[in-house]
């Protein structure tokens, strides 16, 4: 199994990227030896990966890291760094490789502190692995002082240090540092694709495997989920009735309530996970005394961490309520393929009832108006506008076609 294995349906970026881990590979080996570093290499220090949602952006990411750390002897004779076997592909893959830096975050934003780090990092030089590689998944969450802190790294990086980006489009990142990168732009999956490898990586059955790619449109992590958790199926089988259920002023708002009543739901059961066993380990760590008691000067730290979780309920709120919407946009866009006749493959075949009874009793002006609703309240969540009040704009929207 090679560390490419999971990059499903981006051929055209395997292979840009197997040829930029050959040359590295090259350029290493020869600087070790003592040798000329060898002309025209097709590797540079910064990379930024770009696409849909679900497209692999951070698995095309890891992988490209773990050919750069390949130390499989196979290379000698020729062979293809990345073979997915050796100690540093393996550790680069699971995420305990002392040179990759796997930087996420579940928070609003990147700030300037958490940037300034990762720069002094770049400055080192490789600890036990050929590369100094750094992946930020989220570079569309940097604040406009951490891009510009982050530029800085890019113009003038350290020899042996590589930035991989991940980021949905070029312009969720700042021009002057896409300007500097090599962009790579993954499509979404097909749909076979992305069940094949629920199949054969997962082992999910053949026809749950099926319905849950075709239900999310090839998006990877989302049909994984759907398709082994029973829970995420009944959430996404309640937001399919909204449709119906917004025939009048009273359900429409009834609705909107349940709808961010469920995505605060979400956001509770995460957080109490997380939380209290982050907030257990901190006191530890302040030294905290029997009875609960902090010692004298600790409160600050306390009321940053208590900040940062509320920060990262918010988001995780708001990321369920995106997907319910994502899952509404997807339930129209086949609405609209019945009224047009469209001979395209519908997502939602669990529930052709409802979309049959929608696209007889609408026209196909009202059913894109409605996705142009769901369209709206997703860029109002965006800006922080309150979620009840920007869904229950969204579902009066909805009921007025």
């Amino acid at each position: 199994m090679s560390v490419w294995d999971d990059l499903v349906g981006q051929d055209r970026v395997q292979d840009q990227l197997g040829a930029a881990a050959q040359d590295a590979d090259a350029l290493v080996t020869a600087v070790s030896a003592g040798e000329r570093v060898p002309p025209g290499s097709r590797m540079t220090h910064a990379w930024l990966f770009t696409g849909p949602p679900g497209s692999g952006r951070s698995t095309a990411a890891r992988a490209f890291a773990a050919a750069l750390q390949c130390t499989s002897p196979d290379r000698a004779l020729g062979g293809a760094p990345g073979c997915g076997f050796c100690d540093g592909c393996h550790t680069s893959l699971v995420g305990t490789h002392a040179d990759v830096e796997v930087v996420r975050t579940d928070l609003l934003s990147i700030g300037v502190k958490e940037t300034r780090e990762l720069v002094r990092r770049a400055q080192l030089s490789p600890a036990v692995g050929r590369w100094q590689v750094i992946i930020l998944e989220d570079a569309d969450r940097l604040t406009e002082g951490a891009g510009n802190v982050l530029l800085k790294a890019v113009e003038e990086p350290a020899p042996r240090t590589v930035w991989l980006l991940c980021a949905p489009s070029l312009e969720d990142v700042l021009p002057t540092i896409r300007s500097r990168c090599r962009h790579l732009t993954l499509r979404t999956p097909p749909v076979d694709a992305v069940a094949d490898v629920l199949i054969r990586r997962d082992g999910i059955d053949p026809e749950r495997a099926a319905s849950a790619a075709r239900a999310t449109q090839g998006h990877i992590g989302r049909a994984r989920r759907l398709a082994t958790d029973e829970k995420a199926r009944a959430r996404r089988a309640a937001v399919l009735k909204l449709p119906l259920r917004v025939d009048d002023i009273g359900g429409c708002l009834k609705a909107a309530q349940e709808l961010v009543d469920t995505a605060a739901e979400d956001a509770k059961q995460v957080s109490e996970e997380v939380d209290v066993k982050e907030t257990e380990d901190m006191k530890a760590a302040l030294g905290a005394v029997a009875g609960g008691r902090m010692p004298r000067g600790t409160a600050g730290v306390m009321k940053e961490l208590e900040d940062k979780q509320k920060r990262r309920k918010t988001r995780t709120q708001r990321d369920s309520l995106d997907l319910a919407l994502t899952d509404l946009t997807g339930f129209y866009r086949d609405v609209l393929a019945l009224q047009l006749g469209s001979q395209i493959a519908l997502s939602n075949v669990d529930v052709r009832d409802a979309l049959d009874r929608l696209a007889r009793s609408s026209t196909p002006e009202r059913t894109l108006r409605r996705i142009e609703a769901v369209i709206a309240c997703r860029r109002a969540l965006d800006r922080n506008v309150a979620p009840l009040l920007a869904v229950e704009a969204m579902t009066m929207a909805l009921r007025a076609g």
